[in-house]
């Protein structure tokens, strides 16, 4: 080998791939390079922040209220401060440019580049990786930090590709925006981006047209600015906020109660709710009862408080029953509740129409607009507001090759099989963060970066430390670990949902919720547990 050669070829090898420039990637790239690893980071965007970098739709902001939303270094924090409670887009992204500086990250990162499949070298122990433009490189170990709507979905609406006007998914959103004044205006879907697109185009639009499936039990938001006085009061408790997430349900500084609904009376629970719907944000969903979201009567209590708190602010019955029905349609809290500032005044607007799809179903999607059971309705701009194929997609899409011969894909196909949520039979060396299995969607996104990503690197630097080339999960601790998830997941309601978090919204995605239900505390229980017993569960090769 020339010496051309060998350098070209030491330069495409690294210790470890990570894949995504999101909170995840970049905090195991900012531990991982600190302890020495060879580290390439490589993202599809062209700048940093992971679904921050592509969510620029109007309206578009974090429902984690600061400073949960943020990493939780000192050298950090001390010098940065938001504006809002809930940071839109745009401070997000100024946010990560400051992560950046600080911590000197995009010199490692390749962006506008796309890993688009991997086959592991089992004579060398390592992963022959494929990026997109004919690049490759090889990877001692992978650790894929996707997120959890890395695949955007949009349904299969006969006519679609017709349509003559400005048609976008949140998820693809043009960076340089659109103009919403005097437009007439649909939004197809009522999930977290569904709310946050509704309110903005309510404002400014000719008229505004949303098409509903199922109501979004949404929460109010209680969104406020921020200014340096009262964040120098708060940083008082960073440090002990940040220390205490991992013995929180969601990685919050904050948990639920200790104590059945049933076991107060009506007065004292109304108060409990009051206090958490006063506090806003996630506080209603997790921050009351311990029953809320595992019995269906303690359940109906903390719908029907909702209900009567969202039908007061809606003035025609008809939509009132529409939006906040009397009877619940699923059980509150088992699809993920979206946070809203005035959502549901909007419909009190003459410019703001609802379509109910079970009743006036949509039947095809024409040059100038969205044909219902009622008729035509002329649009100038569609919203696909239709999600995602969530906390598998991002890893199915990619062309992952085991030692098998199957592909991830293929080995999901019937549903996510993981070792802790994050490692699966077949694919040595290879980590997913924030994956099916894992806390991922109950957890809130920065703690999971932290806390998951310190587990990933601690194991990452035994491996070397011990002389480890090669680790694999094996069937057994993937047949134990989808026993422990079945069993939590039947203590819960959040399998009598169609959400996301069962894979319930992708047609043919097999039902199986892919979320662990068990709170942080358990989980890193059962992390700990593996870890310090020589990583049971693994097949370790010198």
């Amino acid at each position: 080998m020339n010496s051309n050669v060998a350098a070209k070829s030491a330069e495409n090898a690294v210790d470890v791939l990570i894949v995504g420039a999101g909170f995840g990637g970049l905090y195991q790239l900012h531990r991982l390079r600190k302890l020495g690893f060879s580290v390439r980071l490589v993202e599809a965007g062209a700048g940093l922040g992971g679904i921050w970098h592509w969510n620029c739709y109007p309206g578009a902001r974090v429902d984690t209220h600061i400073p949960m939303y943020e990493y939780s270094a000192k050298e950090l924090w001390s010098e940065w401060n938001w504006s809002e409670r809930f940071p839109s887009w745009s401070e997000l992204r100024r946010y990560f440019d400051f992560v950046d500086k600080k911590w000197d990250l995009s010199r490692d990162i390749s962006f506008n580049t796309r890993m688009t499949g991997a086959k592991f070298d089992s004579a060398n122990n390592q992963w022959d990786v494929e990026l997109d433009e004919g690049r490759s490189l090889t990877a001692k170990s992978v650790v894929l930090c996707t997120g959890f709507a890395a695949k955007h979905f949009v349904p299969d609406i006969d006519g679609l590709d017709d349509f003559e006007g400005i048609c976008h998914h949140t998820s693809l959103w043009p960076q340089e925006g659109i103009d919403f004044t005097g437009k007439r205006v649909g939004i197809i879907g009522t999930g977290a981006t569904g709310v946050q697109v509704a309110q903005e185009a309510s404002l400014n639009a000719a008229h505004l047209t949303i098409f509903q499936r199922t109501p979004i039990l949404a929460l109010p938001m209680k969104q406020r600015k921020m200014d340096e006085e009262t964040q120098a009061e708060m940083k008082k408790s960073y440090t002990e906020w940040f220390a205490n997430r991992k013995n929180t349900f969601g990685g919050f500084e904050f948990s639920g109660l200790e104590q059945s609904a049933h076991e107060v009376s009506d007065e004292e629970r109304t108060a409990v709710f009051e206090e958490m719907w006063e506090k806003g944000g996630f506080h209603f969903w997790i921050g009351t009862f311990i029953d809320v979201l595992a019995e269906e009567s303690a359940n109906l209590y903390a719908y029907e408080f909702w209900r009567d708190k969202v039908r007061a602010r809606i003035n025609d019955p008809v939509l009132a029953e529409k939006l906040a029905p009397m009877k619940p349609p699923h059980p509150f809290g088992v699809k993920r509740p979206s946070l809203e500032q005035y959502y549901y005044e909007i419909f009190n607007q003459d410019n703001v129409d609802l379509v109910d799809v079970n009743e006036s179903p949509i039947e095809k999607i024409t040059a100038k607009g969205v044909v219902t059971k009622e008729g035509e309705i002329a649009l100038d701009i569609l919203v696909m507001a239709t999600g995602f194929d969530a906390v598998t997609g991002g890893l199915k899409q990619i062309n992952i090759q085991g030692t098998s011969g199957k592909t991830l894909k293929e080995k999901w196909d019937l549903g996510a099989t993981t070792h802790l949520g994050m490692a699966s039979e077949g694919f040595p060396n290879l980590l997913f963060l924030y994956g099916p299995q894992s806390p991922s969607g109950f957890c809130n996104g920065p703690s999971c970066a932290e806390l998951q990503g310190d587990w990933i690197v601690n194991m990452l630097d035994d491996m070397r430390e011990g002389g480890v080339k090669r680790f694999e999960t094996t069937t057994s601790a993937e047949d134990a670990w989808g026993a422990h998830m079945s069993e939590l997941a039947d203590m819960t309601l959040f399998p009598k949902a169609n959400s996301w978090y069962m894979g319930a919204n992708i047609p043919g995605k097999p039902r199986q919720l892919l979320n662990y239900p068990g709170g942080l505390p358990v989980y890193f229980a059962q992390c700990e547990s593996v870890s310090s017993n020589n990583y049971d569960g693994f097949v370790l090769t010198k």
